[in-house]
Parts: C-alpha cells; structure tokens; sequence
C-alpha cells in the first residue's frame, strides 16, 4: 500500500538565503565579525523543533526561556527541570492549541506566566525603526531574544501564521536570521528584516488584531517555588471569575464583623474544582534516578520551600485560617481542601502523576494507580532530615517506585516519627495554599468590607510589606498568574499585551 507524506520543503530562495548555503555562511561571518551573533550562540544551544504541526508559539517559547536559563522550578523528565511544550499550559489548553494554533497574545501571556520579562508589540503599535533598534540590541547581548510573529506568504513559504525566535542580524544587508522552529519544514535562513516587518505587519484572521513581535529577558527575581495556577482543567476560568470579580462583590454586600465571617463568606461558595487550581509544587522522581541520595541541588530546593511553608505559616493569616477550618461549624468546607486525606494519600496521587510525566505523557492515562506508600527518611542539608515518601505505581503490566520528595515542615503533622499508623487526616498543605492565594488577592479585593476596623485589620494581615521577602516574591507570582488568568478569561491578551501590575 502506497504511504502519502511530506519530506521537507524548498526554501524558496529568493527572498531567504539558507543559513547553510554559501551566501549564508558568508552572511553569518560577517555577522560574527561585526559582533551582531550575540544572541545566536545560546538560541542554538537550544534549539527545538516543535513536536506538533501547530506548537510553533510553544516551541519558540521554550527555547527562548531555555536559552535566558529561566528556571522552571518543576520537573520536566528524570530528575531534570527544562522548560518543554508539555509544561506551557497556564493560558491556552494544550489540546487547544494543538487543534487550533496559538494567538500573539497569548504567547506573551505564556511567557510572563512562566516568569519572564516581556516587552511585546504589534506593527500598529510600533515602527519598522523600532523593530530594527530591537533586533540590534539583542543581536549583541545574550540576555534577551526576540520572537516573531508572522505570515509565511510573505516569503512565498507554504502555510500561513508563524512563530520562531530571531537568531542574528547582518548590518550590511539588513537581513535577520529566523532560527524555524518548524526544522521538518525548513532550514533556519536569513531574510530581508523590510520583508520580515512586511510579514509580521499582518491581520491575524482569528484575532483580528495585527501579528508582532517580543523582546523575552530574564526577570530579576525568579518565579514561584511552591505555588503555582494551574490550567489544565477548564474548571481554572470559573475558578478565576470567582476570586477576581465575585469575591469583592461578596465582601461589599455582606456585612461582616470578624476575619470568621470573612473567611466563612469565602469558603461557602468556593467552586468545587477549586483544590484543582491552586496546587502545591510537589517534586517527584523515579526511585532509580540515583537511589534514595539526594542530590545538593534538590537538598537545596527543599531547604528554600522549607523557609517558605514557615513563613506562610508564620503569617497572622495563616493563623486564623487554621483556626477556621480547625472549627466544627465548618467541616461541609474542610473537604473543599482535601480534608478527608492524609500525606500518604497526597504521595498517592502526586506519584501517579508523576510517573505520567516522567513517562513523556502530558495527560491522564488512566491505567496508573499507587498500590503502596512508604516513608524514608535521609540526610539533608547540613544533615539536617529530608522525607522521602517512595510509592509503588503499576503501570499496566509494569511496577515503578515514584519519590515524593518532601519538606520537612510538612512532616509536623505527623507524631513523632514519620509513620503511616500515626498521621493525623488533615491536608498538610490546605491552610497554606489558602493562606498563599488570600495573600495573593489583588489589593483591592478587600475595600468593599464596611467595617472599617475589620478593614484595617484585613489590610495589615495581607499586606505585602509584613512579608519575607522570600515569601513576597511567592506572593507576587501567583497575583501575576491571577492577572494573566484573568485577562485570558476576558479574552483580553490580544487587546493588551502588557505586563500584569502587582
């Protein structure tokens, strides 16, 4: 039987130049010489080619976040954390995205979700000028990258909206590298940057707005370490409606008289999927990347999310937040925040999960499940005591062992020793996950509250100048997030690209 498929394509040259060809390695020279390649030495140490037909937004991203050396704080595979198409999910569903492409916008939210800096424009926004002043200033430097939207037509190229990062300029002929995520399709070449402006100056047809281009550096505080949004369930857009508009409407209509009224107005009507939004940043390995040692790096990580679990819990919120749900007058909304499980059964479902994801699997198979966990307990930094909580997942016909590495802050609701006959069934992170979203609350949240003692005592306890400076970076991260999540509940990243205020 005969096979149809396409194998590459003909650059279609003029207007590109092959990157390989004579005349681009010439281009290139000269480019190196006059010290306008800056950028390419890194993008090409991390060049990808994008795993689906439409993942060229998510691929460009990833390679750009890669080469800045922005720390994912999660695991991508093994014991490694790498910024992957997989893990960009925070404003558009992957399948989404796989069906039907990604917009400019939302790849700008993208990348200030995952912490960069960005400075994003559309050609109505700019001029050619502008845009050539920022290919140089990344041509030079290796702390900033710019992608590019455009349309292929233009470099009579098949298809037709495109992303891929810019790699270098040439002076003499005005021309950029385009580094084509899309490599089965063609080689990276250079093209007029007049012509490349003429591409990108555009209408995006599912948009309606004009495509663009990005100028992604590296933050100067890295992103959260604990907490993080999660979009992954469709759920995450009620779930977002709920604490950015209905919250503050509740808190002006209700008249409250202590932080229990408070509390119990936010908690009553709390989305179901809500425990599914907010998670905790768990770390995960296969029992076989380097046995039971854990390595310096992770001994490291786990000391920093220690200091972090004691300074949430270490906040006045923190502490009335536990009172509440310790309370009997509120157990219909304990199990909200997973109330009925214990750490063993967190370990459960984190190990599955993460056997889905150490697997290369970016969704649910359904055929995983725990069938025991245990506790072991190893040195740490400065030998202090690190948990490790070591799960046998069956696989189908397989069995692995999973760790849940765990900070030890966690293991205080625990008597003595860490033994599964002694846990209490209480969500070791329930409280601080609310503590963390309530700090994390746009500030103006809470001016509808009428009590104007009550307001002020509210507004001391969330303030952001009370915090560890640690702790306020965690804050800052997931109030971006919320931004960002609720501008794409607005439909409003193609309308506003700039970065979410604080």
């Amino acid at each position: 039987m005969a096979m149809a498929g396409l194998y590459r394509r003909v650059l279609p040259s003029p207007p590109a130049i092959d990157f390989a060809s004579n005349e681009g390695k010439k281009l290139f020279i000269d480019a190196i010489q006059a010290g306008t390649m800056e950028g390419f030495y890194k993008l090409i140490s991390y060049f990808q080619t994008q795993s689906e037909p439409a993942y060229c937004g998510l691929a460009s991203l990833s390679m750009v976040l890669n080469a800045l050396a922005i720390d994912p704080r999660r695991k991508w595979k093994g014991p490694w954390r790498w910024f992957d198409e997989s893990m960009l999910d925070c404003c558009e569903p992957l399948e989404k995205v796989k069906a039907e492409g990604i917009s400019f916008g939302k790849v700008v939210c993208l990348a200030q979700c995952a912490g960069a800096e960005v400075e994003a424009f559309r050609t109505s926004q700019t001029t050619i000028d502008h845009f050539r002043q920022f290919v140089k200033r990344c041509s030079v430097s290796d702390n900033c990258h710019v992608v590019s939207s455009y349309h292929r037509a233009a470099f009579k190229q098949t298809g037709t909206g495109h992303f891929s990062p810019i790699g270098g300029y040439h002076v003499g002929s005005d021309m950029v590298l385009i580094l084509d995520v899309a490599r089965f399709k063609y080689p990276p070449h250079w093209v007029p940057l007049t012509l490349l402006w003429e591409a990108m100056d555009t209408v995006d047809e599912t948009t309606g707005h004009r495509r663009g281009f990005m100028l992604i550096s590296r933050p100067q505080r890295d992103p959260g370490l604990l907490y993080t949004l999660s979009c992954k369930d469709e759920s995450w857009v009620g779930v977002a409606k709920y604490l950015m508009d209905d919250i503050p409407h509740l808190l002006k209509s209700e008249d409250v008289k202590d932080m229990d009224g408070i509390l119990s107005i936010l908690c009553a009507s709390l989305p179901s999927d809500f425990g599914k939004f907010i998670q905790w940043v768990a770390e995960v390995r296969r029992e076989g990347d380097g046995g039971i040692g854990i390595s310096e790096e992770e001994k490291e990580r786990l000391t920093i999310k220690e200091e972090l679990l004691k300074q949430v819990q270490d906040t006045g919120l923190f502490k009335h937040i536990v009172n509440f749900l310790s309370s009997t007058s509120c157990c219909r909304i304990v199990p909200v925040f997973g109330g009925n499980e214990n750490l063993h059964e967190i370990a459960a479902s984190v190990c599955c999960q993460g056997l889905e994801i150490l697997s290369g699997r970016s969704g649910p198979s359904g055929c995983s499940c725990c069938r025991e966990t245990c506790f072991k307990c190893v040195n740490g930094s400065g030998d202090k005591p690190v948990t490790v909580l070591s799960a046998t997942i069956v696989n189908g016909k397989n069995e692995e062992k999973v760790d849940m590495l765990v900070p030890q802050y966690l293991m205080k609701i625990c008597c003595g020793a860490p033994d599964a006959n002694n846990c209490i069934k209480t969500l070791p992170a329930g409280s601080n996950i609310l503590t963390a979203l309530l700090l994390a609350l746009p500030p103006e949240t809470w001016c509808g509250i009428k009590d104007k003692k009550l307001l002020e005592e509210v507004q001391s306890l969330v303030s952001m100048v009370n915090l560890p400076a640690l702790l306020q970076e965690e804050v800052l991260h997931l109030r971006r997030q919320l931004y960002l999540l609720k501008k794409c509940q607005e439909n409003k990243v193609d309308k506003d690209l700039s970065a979410p205020r604080t």
